[in-house]
This record gives C-alpha cells, sequence and structure tokens, in this order.
C-alpha cells in the first residue's frame, strides 16, 4: 500500500512508533480533552451511496456490487456526523477547515458564509443525486472554499475534494476533524503512521488520506492539544500519538503559495486498520471523477439517478408540487437514503440527533437513527406513493423483527405489539406500548395487497405470522410484562399516544386502531379466517361507536364547548381530568390542550370531513387569539403569500427555551415546542377530502399546491431538507437567532416531514388521499 503522507521526519522513525513506544515529546499532552458532544441537528445535506438489492436484501454479491455502508451529513458548512457500519454508528462527529494568514485565524462553521446546492442537477435544477457543493467564503471577500461531497459507492469511505483560493499570499489551510469513533466521543485514540492519519477505538478504525502531500499535521485532544486551540495560542506543536484515550482531534495542513489550491480528501473506515486504509486509497486511486459518476449513476455505473429514474410516479406528481420537483426528488432519496444496509427495510426517523451540540456523546445514543413504527409507516407509504415498491415491501418485512413476541429478549407477556422504539437490528430500546404503531403495519399490509406488490400466498404466510398477533392485541390488549412495563392494557386505551407522553383515550391513536382492524378484517377474510374477520369488525365497530363518547368533550372553554380533546385520560371526557406533566411542562386540564390528531379519522375514512364535529374541532383548533402557551395555528407570511403551520398541541414544552431561545433538554417550564411542518401536509390532506371524493379540478389541484405543497417547500432549507420543527417567532431568540419559518435543531431531515409532502403531491396529482382506506369509509360514513 502506498503512503499517504508526505514525511517531514524520516519515514523510518514513523514506521518504528508503530511497533515501540514514541518519544514522550510526540505524544499529545492533555487527555482526555473536553467533554464530547454531538453537533447542530439542523442539517442542510445528507448522502450514503444507492445500492440496489439482491434477492433477499444487500449483499455485496448483488447487482451494484459492494455495499457501501457509509453516511454523511452536513451543517453549517461542514461535514457532521458520518456513520460507518448500521446507520447509527457515528464514527466522525465533524470534519471541518481552518484557515490562518496575516490577521486571520477563521474557523469554517464559525467564521465564515456558508452556502449548499446540489453537485448533480437536471436542466431543471431538480437535485439527481445526494452529492453536495458546500461554499464558505470570507466575510471579508479574502479567501473561499468549495467542497465537493459524496461517498463512495465501492469502499467504505466519504469524499470531499476541497478547492480553496485566496487573494490573499501566505494562507495556510487546515484540516481539523474530530472523532468519534463507535458511536461515542471519549475513548478515542489517534495517530500518524506511514500509512496516514488514524483514529481508533475498539475494532472501529479510520483513516484520513489526501491527494496533495501534507506539509504538516498532528493529534491531539479537544480543547487542550488539538490544533485549533494551539493556533489560538500560538505557534502548534505537531505531536504523532494521543497515548492515551479521549475527545481526539487530527489535522493536516498545507502551505498555499499559489491563488489556488485542489486537494481530494478520503476518510477511510473499517473493521480493522487494514481495512481503513485500503478503502481511502482505492477510493482516492479511483479519484474524483470515477468515484462521482459511480456515486451519481452516470455512463456505466448504477447510482442514484438510476433510482429516481425507476420511481415512475414522479412525473406526474411533479405537477402537484410548487417548485417543478427539486423537493420531490430531494424527499424520494433521502427517503431511501435513510434505510440501514445492514437490516435491509428499516427505516429511520432522522439522521440527526436532536438538539445534538448539547447532547453528550459519552455513551453511544441513537437519536432519532432508529425505528419507530409509526414514522416507519409514513416512509413506506411515501416510497410506495413514489412507485418504490421493493423498498416498501421489504420495511414491510422487516417489521417482524420488531415486533413482540415468544422471541423477544426478556419479554414474558402478551405479544403482538410493536416496540416504541429499536435500534436498526432490532435491539430493544424503548418499551411503551403506543396502539397506533400496533395497527399501521397491517394497514401497511394491507394497501401492499390491494396494490398488488403482496400477493395473495404472500399474504397469507404475514397473515399468520406477523398480522393476525397485531390485530388480536388491537381487540384483546393483555398482561403485558417487558422490562420496566408490566401493565394490564385493554383496548382501545394507549399506553401511549402519537406524541409518546400520555396515556388514554386518543382520537388519531383510535382512527389507527379502527381503521387497522377494519383492514384485519378484509385480510383475514381473503385468507380463509372468517371468525377472525368477525372478531376484528365487530370490535372495530365498538371501537368506532365509542369514539366520541371517549375523545369529545362537550363542556369545554373553547367555541360552543364540543370539540376532539388531544387525550382523554379516562372514559369521562368532561371531568376536566388532569394531564400528566410533560417535558418540564405541568400538566393542565385536558379539555384546554387541542391537538390536530382528530383529522386522522378523515384521512383514513372513519369519519367525513364535513363532520360537525370536526368542524368545529378545526375552528377552535385554528383559533390564532389562544394565549400563546395554548395555540396551535400560526401564520408565515413570505413574499406575498402567507403559509400556515401547526404545533403539536397545547402548552407543548418540546422545544427551545422561550427566554433565550436556547436548547431543549435544560428541562425549565419555558420550554416550548414549535411548528412541525407535517402538519400542513395533513391539513392539505383533510382539504382534499373536503373538496369532493370524486376528484378534483385543475383549479382544486392548483389551490392545494399554492396553499399547502408550497408552504412544505418553504419550510424546507437550502438543501431541500424538512425539519421536525420551525421557530414561530414565540420568545426570545438570542442563542440561535433563527427566522422566522426556520428549521430549528430538534431535527433535519425528519423521514416524517419528507414523507408527509410525498404523500401530498401523491395525493393531489391523484385527486384522492394517498392513505385513504375506502374499505373503513364504506363502512363508516355517516
Amino acid at each position: 500500500m502506498k503512503p499517504l503522507l508526505k514525511f517531514l521526519i524520516p519515514l523510518s522513525f514513523l514506521i518504528a512508533c508503530t511497533s515501540s513506544e514514541i518519544p514522550e515529546d510526540k505524544l499529545a499532552p492533555g487527555a482526555p480533552g473536553d467533554d464530547s458532544f454531538w453537533n447542530f441537528a439542523a442539517k442542510t445535506g445528507v448522502g450514503t451511496a444507492y445500492e440496489m438489492y439482491a434477492d433477499d436484501g444487500y449483499s455485496n454479491d448483488g447487482p451494484t456490487g459492494t455495499i457501501s455502508k457509509v453516511w454523511f451529513s452536513l451543517t453549517q458548512g461542514i461535514i457532521t456526523e458520518t456513520a460507518y457500519g448500521m446507520i447509527h454508528e457515528a464514527q466522525l462527529k465533524k470534519l471541518r477547515f481552518v484557515v490562518a494568514g496575516e490577521g486571520i485565524l477563521d474557523v469554517e462553521d464559525r467564521d465564515m458564509n456558508h452556502a449548499v446546492e446540489y453537485l448533480h442537477t437536471d436542466e431543471a435544477g431538480r437535485p439527481l443525486s445526494l452529492a453536495y457543493r458546500m461554499i464558505n467564503e470570507d466575510k471579508d471577500g479574502k479567501y473561499r472554499i468549495e467542497k465537493h461531497i459524496f461517498t463512495s459507492p465501492d469502499n467504505q469511505s466519504l469524499f470531499c475534494r476541497v478547492q480553496f483560493s485566496s487573494t490573499e499570499p501566505g494562507m495556510k489551510l487546515y484540516l481539523l476533524a474530530n472523532p468519534h469513533m463507535g458511536n461515542t466521543g471519549s475513548a478515542d485514540s489517534a495517530f500518524i503512521d506511514q500509512h496516514g492519519i488514524h483514529a481508533v477505538e475498539g475494532n472501529n478504525y479510520l483513516t484520513i488520506g489526501s491527494s496533495e502531500s501534507y506539509d504538516n499535521y498532528s493529534v491531539g485532544f479537544k480543547g487542550t492539544s488539538d490544533l485549533l486551540t494551539q493556533l489560538e495560542n500560538g505557534e502548534p506543536t505537531s505531536y504523532l500519538a494521543t497515548g492515551g484515550r479521549g475527545n481526539v482531534t487530527v489535522s493536516a495542513g498545507w502551505n498555499i503559495t499559489e491563488d489556488s489550491f485542489t486537494t481530494d480528501i478520503v476518510v477511510g473506515f473499517g473493521e480493522t486498520l487494514s481495512d481503513a486504509n485500503s478503502a481511502a486509497t482505492e477510493t482516492l486511486d479511483d479519484g474524483y471523477e470515477r468515484t462521482l459518476n459511480a456515486y451519481n449513476g452516470q455512463g456505466q455505473f448504477t447510482g442514484w439517478e438510476d433510482y429516481l429514474g425507476s420511481l415512475e410516479n414522479i412525473p406526474d406528481m411533479r405537477s402537484a408540487s410548487g417548485d417543478d420537483g427539486k423537493l420531490l426528488n430531494a424527499s424520494a432519496m433521502v427517503l431511501k437514503a435513510l434505510e440501514d444496509k445492514e437490516n435491509a427495510g428499516a427505516l429511520i426517523a432522522s439522521l440527526s440527533i436532536p438538539w445534538g451540540d448539547s447532547v453528550s456523546a459519552e455513551n453511544s445514543a441513537t437519536g432519532y437513527r432508529a425505528v419507530w413504527p409509526r414514522d416507519f409507516y409514513q416512509c413506506a407509504m411515501a416510497l410506495l406513493a413514489l412507485g418504490d415498491e421493493k423498498t416498501a415491501l421489504t420495511a414491510f418485512e422487516y417489521l417482524q423483527k420488531v415486533q413482540v413476541g415468544e422471541n423477544t429478549p426478556g419479554n414474558k407477556g402478551a405479544g403482538g405489539w410493536f416496540l416504541q422504539k429499536t435500534v436498526v437490528d432490532g435491539t430493544l430500546e424503548w418499551f411503551s406500548i403506543q396502539m397506533d404503531q400496533t395497527a399501521m403495519p397491517i394497514m401497511l399490509g394491507w394497501k401492499l395487497w390491494k396494490k398488488g406488490v403482496l400477493s395473495t400466498d404472500s399474504l397469507e404466510y404475514w397473515y399468520g405470522e406477523m398480522l393476525k398477533p397485531a390485530a388480536d392485541f388491537l381487540v384483546e390488549g393483555g398482561d403485558v410484562d417487558l422490562d420496566w412495563n408490566k401493565t394490564s392494557l385493554t383496548p382501545p386505551f394507549t399506553q401511549q399516544e402519537r406524541w409518546e407522553e400520555q396515556s388514554g383515550y386518543s382520537p388519531s391513536t383510535m382512527a389507527a386502531i379502527i381503521s387497522g382492524l377494519v383492514c384485519a378484517s378484509d385480510i383475514a377474510e381473503a385468507t380463509g379466517n372468517t371468525e377472525d374477520a368477525r372478531k376484528y369488525l365487530d370490535a372495530a365497530d365498538l371501537y368506532e361507536s365509542q369514539l366520541e363518547q371517549l375523545t369529545v368533550t362537550t363542556s369545554g372553554p373553547y367555541g360552543d364547548g364540543e370539540y376532539y380533546i388531544r387525550i382523554n385520560k379516562n372514559e369521562n371526557p368532561n371531568d376536566k381530568g388532569k394531564l400528566v406533566d410533560n417535558n418540564a411542562r405541568p400538566g393542565m386540564e385536558e379539555d384546554l390542550i387541542l391537538d390536530a390528531g382528530f383529522l386522522e379519522l378523515v384521512r383514513y375514512g372513519v369519519r367525513e370531513p364535513d363532520d360537525e364535529i370536526i368542524m368545529k374541532s378545526i375552528r377552535v383548533l385554528d383559533d390564532t387569539s389562544l394565549v400563546d402557551n395554548l395555540q396551535v395555528r400560526y401564520l408565515f407570511p413570505y413574499e406575498g403569500d402567507t403559509y400556515e403551520g401547526w404545533r403539536r398541541y397545547g402548552n407543548d414544552g418540546y422545544g427551545e427555551d422561550t427566554s433565550d431561545g436556547s436548547n431543549y433538554g435544560r428541562m425549565v417550564p419555558g420550554q416550548r415546542g414549535r411548528v412541525w411542518p407535517f402538519f400542513t401536509g395533513e391539513r392539505g390532506h383533510y382539504m382534499i377530502r373536503l373538496l369532493g371524493s370524486d376528484g378534483l379540478s385543475a383549479t382544486e389541484k392548483r389551490q392545494l399546491t399554492d396553499n399547502y405543497a408550497r408552504a412544505l417547500e418553504y419550510f424546507a432549507n437550502e438543501g431541500l431538507m424538512l425539519p421536525e420543527q420551525v421557530w414561530e417567532g414565540v420568545g426570545n431568540n438570542t442563542a440561535h437567532q433563527y427566522e422566522l419559518g426556520e428549521g430549528t435543531s430538534s431535527a433535519t431531515p425528519l423521514a416524517w416531514t419528507h414523507a408527509e409532502y410525498v404523500k401530498l403531491l401523491k395525493s393531489v396529482s391523484d385527486g384522492n388521499v394517498w392513505d385513504f382506506y375506502p374499505l373503513v369509509n364504506d363502512r363508516y360514513q355517516k
């Protein structure tokens, strides 16, 4: 293997350093360094190589060869969490550049102006791959850094071409990386040898190589002996190894002697040092053009262009967009990219760790890089809407891995329900029962069957293996005994609703339970299980008949007193019951808390859009005269238009502090949940049903695009990433200085938001709601 470094000291010395003790003056002091944290979670880009399935998932023997298991994210002008292995297994926290010169010491994410755009687009500007161009410029115009970022489809490596230009002589450009090997940040070691710059923890290795020789290089501990700390305090000292474990950094630099300078940086990953070295070396040997063409799918290569080309529904859906399909292309690729490649079909919620810049990285945690069956359902349905039947089917089959049964580790109670949250390999993480998450896999299976994706023979198999146990739990509940969760549950009561905070009777949960059981009955009938079919319909009918008496107050303080509430703690929605405290917000009387979850009753077909109580509930939900703590709907003026957005519910505390805009997590009463853009998509779906079930006129489609699709496009950032939450203007905003409508550091991109946008475009273009269940509506329309 050829060396990746230009050696400023004898090669023989470096070779000796790998096999004997390094001189003390070459060992970085200051272990373990600063405490480790993750990054700002509002990503402006995410990426990974597109890989095709073999017959049974991903395989190195499949049609695209070696499966690249590297994912990256971008924000604030730099590369942030980069994973290798499973999708949550970050190995690198950040990789950024520092510019030094006469009177200049600038760091990309701290001191420069940032811009991001897609590197590969069509003539209309629609992205054709998840490759990015990031541009960071001096605020006084003295220098410019342009980076092209993607991964190698043929190796376990991240590729970054760096183009630096300057009007000032004598500049120095430094690479500064902060490894977080094994998804933690304080137990790494770093060293330099003849093959490159390395970091390691356990069997996780990283190697950084460059196409242009370095003029200097070093390793250190963050905050004590790292390059940036040294530059801020004087001339840097070069260290060859950390000599211990901690929060390490690695660095390299170039003395710039011309007006412009270009180098290709590759970060290779592996389970051994040799593997990481090979990944870096082979990718550098492949070079920029070949690696990028393979990633994009240009020429003889299969890549992201091929994936987009396989989505047969995109051309028709594009007509429902407000941006000629730009966000649609990005959303399609993001949803596919958020699938693990060691566990095919495992669709995660986001590549972000919510409010990561204030979240400790001392211990491994998944954040949103995990499976929730509810978010999962939204993504699978969106992929099916795009025409990606294979991924939707693979996702459905994956769900068996996260269903509780006799083989679930530690389970001593009832099975059939789906785990609240799991690692992509099925490792148990959160244990609460959310009944909608048990209904949605049934609904997804029914859709796949009706679309001809799931054959009748396969349906019969999956009915016995997965869908019947789920439907039985929706009917019977049972005594649950798994880890800490020991409870007796009787449906349609849920231990948690879709916001994972409250128990009781929830309109959105009951919408899913009723719809899931009606779908289960249809499947049971088709597979010859007539007694089951009757049982499921009887339960659905019972729950439907109880819906209003369990979830509608008739004596509330808003409107004429009759409307759906967020959740009812018992069987009486009029008893002024108090909800439990959540996210540092004291619980309030349940009839004070408004929530748009009742619209799921309309989306699935349980209730008609012009139902009297539905209409009353919308009027109180949309009341902008409520006090800010209880107000749900907010308006966003933009270039002559005004877009609508909604919070999850009144008194939501899952968001930034109103006193200064600082991150969620301090658990103070001022925390406030902000506007979630996917509610704009949910309202658009409601409006489609309200406008009629016989299709939409061209004028109606244009109105829906202008009011709802364009709103979601407005909420997307410059990298076309859709956030979980956006700033709605309430409270002090000094900590981050978000603009109105800008995504906060909660999580961007959120897969659910991208899925809701995709489904909205499908629904508008079709003239009917995509995840509407006609058999449910036929049974309960009044």
